[in-house]
């Protein structure tokens, strides 16, 4: 059983109990794996904050688009944050939202993991 905070330390709350679900199986080899991958595509809450206050000064949507949801990005832009209210709602879900991508990322790096060394893993 691998360590989560000796690959991940900087994961907290929510987001540590679910990877830490995910690595349970995982050997100290494969581990460190998930953590170099999954390390390089998550987004930190900190960073969606920041973008979503960049809304306020024009710059609506920034944090849909890194999120990869360029759909509401692009009609964040063109409606200044559905008129700020959207991007008053994404101020105050920041967390979830960017645990909600970080969820999928750490979904679709075991499925690339699985498909690259079938049986070992998960």
């Amino acid at each position: 059983m691998a360590n989560v905070l000796r690959h991940l330390p900087e994961l907290e709350g929510m987001e540590l109990g679910y990877i830490q679900g995910l690595m349970k199986s995982m050997d100290e080899d494969q581990a460190s794996l998930f953590a170099q991958v999954y390390r390089a595509r998550r987004k930190d809450s900190q960073m969606i904050l920041i973008l979503t206050l960049l809304g306020f000064f024009g710059f609506a949507g920034l944090h849909r688009f890194i999120l990869g949801q360029i759909g509401l990005g692009i009609l964040y832009i063109l409606t200044l944050g559905l008129c700020f209210i959207g991007t008053i709602v994404d101020l105050v879900n920041y967390k979830s939202l960017a645990y909600e991508f970080n969820i999928k990322v750490a979904h679709e790096t075991m499925n690339m993991l699985n498909a690259n060394y079938p049986g070992e893993s998960n």
